[in-house]
């Protein structure tokens, strides 16, 4: 060496490297300010503001005013397009030109009427390469077009990333120039970079480390920043460190260029479609340059989305599936939320995000991709393997408050016993950015060392978009085998899940739901996108069963694919993984809440042709059940003319039947007390409501039993304080159940609104606070088992959870939920981390606690949150967080919950039905007088439940039955149908037929094998 040996100050050494590449720092003599030479001013820059996100074409024909840099524009969510003209100097002849561009909206650059870039400073792209080396023949006088949103990557968030969005935010251009890029220096920086970075990550105790630190010190002596020709002699230097390989055992990196993109969350949808084509663009320039470069993508409505309106950039996303650099993942129409979707919903999720995938690409997804959902249903498993997936990846549980998941590579069993391969990428990230800092990470948080020696590393701005850089390629490509890092090798999901397969004999299975310890405010939070949620779901299923029954009654009838598939796709969006949660902006809510509207009308108007294909219209009412078991209950009946008034009616399961009072066994009794409070009977239940609402008993007649805890009230409101950490509408913290407080002060005592007969009922009013108040029927009808609660609350808090108890006299270590095609049960305990990490939860229709021979089920027809806490069951009604949007929840409420005593276990008496019944009304329809009742189809025995019967995808005169084992047993089971089947053949949920699988008919109907929580799928051919 030409210079004195250095002294051991790893300090100073580490600084003076960091200091060589620092863009703060001696920029006007170290490496970093020479990454741009010369620069040009632009010839003209003009620019055009509009509210509206618009075509090129559109854009292209307008007034273009000119502009000057720095100058603002906006306000939130406008565009500004400008129109740029430049003249490159002929003296760069042979140099690398970009456009350097810095603002602080999202950018598109458009070229010859085409998208050929994003640019997005907080992504890392803020230059456009015009030319990679400047030749005479290329066009020197460039006109371009740069589209700008008013928006950055993450919205537009007022004082802090999840605040509510500035409406009134201005945003500008900072810098708009042409300069000369100089590659090599950028290529040197990345090595200096990645040397600095493993000096730091490696740490004093490795030698690896060291032999970094010096290499680098030794690099810094031999560069010239203002000298390229030195730059040789630094690069070996490198060359030599980087190029000493690892040995065999090392764990393998499967790098993936990946870009999450949420298709709603601190920005409205249309929005979303913008940064699919910012990010997309982007990385298909990356394939074009790099043909070892794999990129991920999920969603096939972002798929969609791109191809109405980037159709260019679509044909290169086909030929690039082809070749294998763009891989569609995932298999669902959105990254949906884990939890709160119907069973049937996520089934559709699949459905029409594989048909999707086969359509356009000619491929099924074999992965299900989910990395930032709230949680995953032990139903997943099962679906996956009935929609052709076999392979699961997230992360997202590494975002555990509490307690720490023991895996990152391992089997996933589902409710009823299938398994899926599964894996959470150690370095807890699916944005990486391809440093040092990522690789030692993954390899340090593998918590599967010794079982499974491969990992993902996802890398790319996500989130809000932006995707993969050619430097972090580069970072990479540089450490593919590097001594004292773990290999890297650009890769793919199939290759990642062939390997861990592979080596699979070792790894450890994890059975049932995958709970997210975190962001449980989300089965609260937005409670009108949860409600409308939940009645759209029940209005499709209706829609499908009564169009399926009007094709067999009659021949004239047309099936409204085209326009189910579309309301199915718009309930789909709308489940993403922050609209469904309520963890987004005002803006995306109201979006949501009119895509509801829509699908309400179309839907309604859908079912009112079905039914009246189902029977010739008269002058008669009857009813429509699309559920199948025969209904006896209580309905209103509306004629037009009078008032409405009620009957106790028989409806025969999946079917019609004319409207025919039956005379109840029990008419209910509803006699008012002295003391203010009102005694309701009906032979099976007699309560007591005291006058400020709450129940004084709930006592099961025929059981002799009292179903309120002594000296306790059932239907108690009770408020708390809530204050997140910092996730305003993601997050209930624990401490909140520190500030309970029950709502005492009553407005109007409880009075008697029914008299008794077909129903009684009693009606309150509490003050919640000055600002909200709940007025609430109690209503018991004849023949009813449970007592429901028909609320509404006038809301106006702020950071206030509101919830209603049920002390019951029962005792059990557990409490049983519903979920998705099945229920599973929950500690009522908090014996130890994993029990009280678990303080709120989320169910579907109803949760119930038993104990031997006795329980009491909580059903609703619009709420997902609950707790049970030893004997107290509480259902969560409504949240008041402030951010991302301000007026979260605020403003009036409808929704109804009931309470069910019974005997014997939930199955037997009837739990799982009785909540059907109160989230599908029966429907009344018209009818001919002479019309006789008719029932399509039944199942025996009710542990087997019909959830859905619809047209097939691929056809007319074949439709799809699905069902599935409800009560955790095995069991077999009879579908009977009344009308000619020709043949009936098991399926996938993808609705491909088994050819090895026909179902057997007989006499009796079509016999079935479940086992528990089983779903079957039917493919009847008419």
């Amino acid at each position: 060496m030409y210079h004195l040996p250095v002294l051991k100050n790893r300090r100073t050494l580490l600084e003076r490297a960091e200091k060589f590449i620092s863009d703060v720092y001696f920029t006007d003599c170290n490496l970093r300010g020479r990454l741009y030479g010369e620069s040009c001013p632009l010839e003209t820059i003009a620019s055009f503001l509009t509210p509206n996100r618009i075509t090129f074409s559109e854009a292209s024909k307008q007034n273009f005013e000119p502009y000057e840099v720095g100058g603002t524009f906006g306000p939130t969510w406008w565009t500004c397009w400008f129109k740029v003209s430049m003249t490159i100097p002929e003296s760069w002849r042979g140099k690398e030109v970009h456009l350097l561009w810095e603002s602080d909206g999202e950018g598109m650059v458009w070229r010859a009427g085409q998208p050929v870039q994003g640019l997005t400073k907080e992504g890392e792209k803020t230059s456009y390469i015009l030319s990679e080396c400047l030749k005479d023949e290329e066009p020197h006088n460039i006109t371009l077009y740069v589209e700008m949103a008013c928006n950055g990557l993450f919205g537009a968030g007022q004082g802090s990333m999840i605040a509510a969005p500035d409406p009134n935010r201005k945003f500008s251009v900072q810098k708009a120039e042409l300069v000369i890029f100089n590659r090599d220096v950028l290529k040197l920086l990345t090595e200096f970079e990645m040397l600095v970075d493993i000096i730091k990550e490696l740490g004093e105790g490795e030698q690896r480390g060291y032999q970094a630190l010096f290499t680098a010190n030794e690099m810094v002596n031999l560069c010239d920043p203002f000298d390229p020709s030195s730059f040789s002699k630094a690069h070996s230097l490198a060359h030599r460190f980087f190029n000493q390989r690892n040995g065999e055992s090392q764990h393998t990196v499967h790098a993936m260029g990946h870009c999450h993109i949420d298709s709603a969350w601190l920005w409205p949808y249309e929005e979303t479609i913008r940064k699919c084509g910012r990010s997309w663009v982007t990385a298909v320039n990356l394939m074009e340059k790099n043909p070892e470069f794999v990129f991920t993508c999920s969603q096939a409505q972002q798929f969609q989305w791109v191809k109405s309106w980037y159709p260019g950039l679509f044909s290169k996303i086909q030929h690039y599936v082809k070749t294998g650099q763009f891989i569609p993942v995932g298999g669902t129409w959105v990254e949906m939320d884990g939890n709160l979707p119907s069973g049937e919903s996520m089934v559709r999720q699949f459905l029409q995000g594989q048909r999707f995938f086969n359509q356009e690409f000619g491929m099924y997804c074999k992965e299900f991709w989910l990395p930032d959902t709230f949680g995953y249903s032990a139903q997943f498993p099962q679906i996956m393997l009935g929609c052709g997936i076999s392979n699961f990846l997230t992360q997202k549980l590494s975002w555990n408050l509490v307690n720490t998941f023991p895996h990152n590579t391992f089997f996933w069993e589902g409710l009823d016993g299938s398994k899926v391969l599964t894996h959470f990428p150690p370095g807890n990230s699916y944005e990486m950015k391809g440093k040092v800092e990522d690789l030692v990470k993954t390899v340090k948080n593998n918590k599967d060392k010794g079982r499974a020696n491969h990992s993902a590393a996802l890398f790319g701005f996500g989130d809000g978009g932006g995707g993969p850089t050619q430097q972090m390629v580069d970072r990479l490509c540089l450490v593919r085998d590097t001594d004292g890092l773990p290999r890297v090798q650009m890769s793919s999901p199939a290759e990642l899940f062939s390997q861990l397969q592979a080596e699979s004999a070792l790894l450890c299975t994890w059975a049932g739901e995958l709970f997210l310890e975190l962001h449980n405010g989300t089965y609260t939070t937005q409670a009108q996108i949860k409600r409308e949620n939940r009645r759209c779901e029940t209005l499709l299923h209706d829609v499908e069963i009564a169009s399926s029954l009007a094709i067999c009654q009659n021949k004239t009838f047309v099936y409204p694919v085209e326009k189910l598939q579309q309301l199915w796709r718009l309930l789909l969006l709308n489940q993403f993984h922050d609209v469904i949660p309520g963890s987004c902006i005002g803006m995306v809510v109201e979006d949501a809440l009119n895509y509801y509207k829509d699908i309400h009308n179309d839907g309604a108007a859908l079912l009112l042709e079905a039914c009246e294909a189902l029977e010739s219209k008269g002058s008669s009412s009857a009813v429509f059940n699309s559920l199948p078991w025969e209904r006896h209950e209580v309905v209103q009946i509306t004629d037009g003319t009078d008032e409405p008034s009620l009957a106790l009616l028989r409806a025969p399961s999946v079917g019609v039947s004319p409207v025919k009072e039956t005379q109840p066994v029990t008419p209910v009794s509803v006699t008012p007390q002295t003391d203010g409070s009102v005694i309701m009977e009906n032979g099976i239940l007699r309560t007591v409501v005291s006058k400020d609402g709450t129940l004084a008993s709930l006592y099961l007649i025929g059981a002799n039993r009292e179903a309120v805890s002594n000296g306790c009230a059932g239907n108690q409101f009770v408020i708390f304080d809530d204050v997140p950490l910092y996730w305003d509408a993601w997050d209930v913290m624990d401490y909140h159940l520190q500030t309970r407080k029950p709502v005492l002060e009553v407005v109007n005592p409880a009075q008697v609104v029914s008299s008794g007969g077909l129903r009684g009922s009693v009606g309150f009013t509490l003050r919640i606070s000055d600002k909200s108040t709940v007025t609430q029927e109690v209503i018991m009808d004849t023949m009813c088992p449970y007592i429901k609660f028909n609320t509404k609350v006038q809301w106006a808090e702020s950071h206030k959870f509101l919830k209603v108890e049920f002390p019951v006299r029962v005792r059990s270590p557990n409490a049983t939920y519903e979920i998705q095609f099945g229920h599973l049960q929950r500690p009522t305990h908090w014996n130890t981390s994993w029990d009280w990490a678990r303080f709120e939860v989320w169910g579907h229709k109803w949760a119930d606690l038993s104990e031997h021979n006795f329980g009491v089920a909580l059903l609703n027809d619009s709420k997902y949150g609950y707790s049970v806490h030893k004997n107290t069951m509480t259902l969560s009604l409504l949240r008041a967080p402030k951010a991302p949007d301000a007026t979260a929840d605020m403003g009036t409420h409808h929704f109804t919950y009931a309470i069910m005593p019974h005997t014997g276990c939930f199955q037997d008496a009837s739990v799982i039905q009785c909540a059907y019944n109160l989230n599908f009304p029966l429907r009344l329809i018209q009818c001919r007088p002479e019309t006789e009742a008719w029932s399509a189809f039944s199942v025996s025995p009710s542990s087997v439940i019909l959830e859905t019967i619809k047209q097939a995808e691929d056809g007319k005169g074949a439709f799809v039955a699905r069902l599935y084992e409800s009560h955790g047993g095995t069991v077999t089971a009879t579908l009977r149908i009344n009308f000619p089947v020709k043949e009936a053949w098991h399926c996938d949920l993808l609705e491909r037929r088994d050819t090895t699988q026909p179902a057997r008919i007989t006499p009796e109907g079509i016999s079935l094998n479940f086992r528990p929580f089983e779903i079957v799928t039917l493919l009847l051919i008419l």
